[in-house]
């Protein structure tokens, strides 16, 4: 816990002891939940941590949090909602997630860690994105590594309110998505607010955090109907 409290005091936050308490806890469901299910290829400590956590940290100073509504899609693990919780009491978060599996798990997660304004949903984006009760409802969307920036824009955005930001997590070399995304951002109603490149505390781990701001409405026909998205990015 160590490394974590160090390693989040590099990104500009204070983790006390009730906190480093939540993520070893966090930590010890993880792995034991993953001699069932896949959630993570990552299970050394240290490497979750950096990995995992601190790469999850790593969007606190990019956007406001406190009071905002956050929504995770394809999280996972848990990741980064769940530890984006833990820092950021006030956030309300919806962990999304088309495994049923996965979801258990981090309903288990949000009880043994009695975390309160998160939930865990069992769905695909392109269905919950028309859903009325998650449609624009949100001031954040956020996703980690799920796919090529086209796709995520249109899996993500449909989420967010005319005025809220999409955060991207992508890895070091985010140049060429960017380019590509150039039709699907028109489309979809967002623009690109800010690319911030970084490597995690107490590693080589190059990363890049997009941010793409919602400036209006997306279109009614989007997202498409599932699988759509990924055999057919607007390009």
């Amino acid at each position: 816990m160590e490394l974590l409290s160090e390693g989040a005091k590099a990104l500009g936050l204070d983790l006390g002891k009730e906190k480093q308490d939540q993520f070893g806890a966090y930590t010890r469901l993880m792995l034991e939940w993953n001699d069932k299910i896949n959630l993570t290829a990552i299970t050394e400590e240290k490497e979750i941590i950096i990995k995992h956590y601190l790469d999850s940290l790593s969007i606190c100073g990019l956007a406001e949090l406190n009071g905002k509504t956050l929504i995770d899609v394809g999280t996972g693990a848990g990741l980064p909602g769940i530890p984006l919780k833990i820092v950021e009491e006030s956030l309300t978060v919806t962990l999304l997630d088309s495994l049923e599996k996965r979801v258990k798990f981090l309903r288990e997660v949000i009880g043994q860690l009695s975390l309160k304004g998160i939930e865990a949903v069992h769905g695909r984006a392109e269905d919950y994105g028309v859903k009325p009760d998650f449609r624009e409802k949100f001031d954040l969307a956020v996703a980690r590594a799920v796919a090529d920036l086209p796709v995520l824009c249109e899996y993500c955005l449909p989420f967010v309110k005319p005025g809220g930001f999409f955060i991207a997590m992508k890895g070091p070399s985010v140049e060429q998505e960017l380019e590509e995304s150039g039709k699907a951002l028109s489309v979809l109603g967002g623009e690109v607010a800010d690319v911030r490149k970084l490597v995690l505390p107490f590693s080589e781990y190059e990363r890049s955090i997009v941010l793409i701001r919602k400036c209006r409405h997306t279109p009614s026909g989007y997202p498409r109907k599932s699988g759509k998205p990924t055999k057919s990015p607007i390009r």
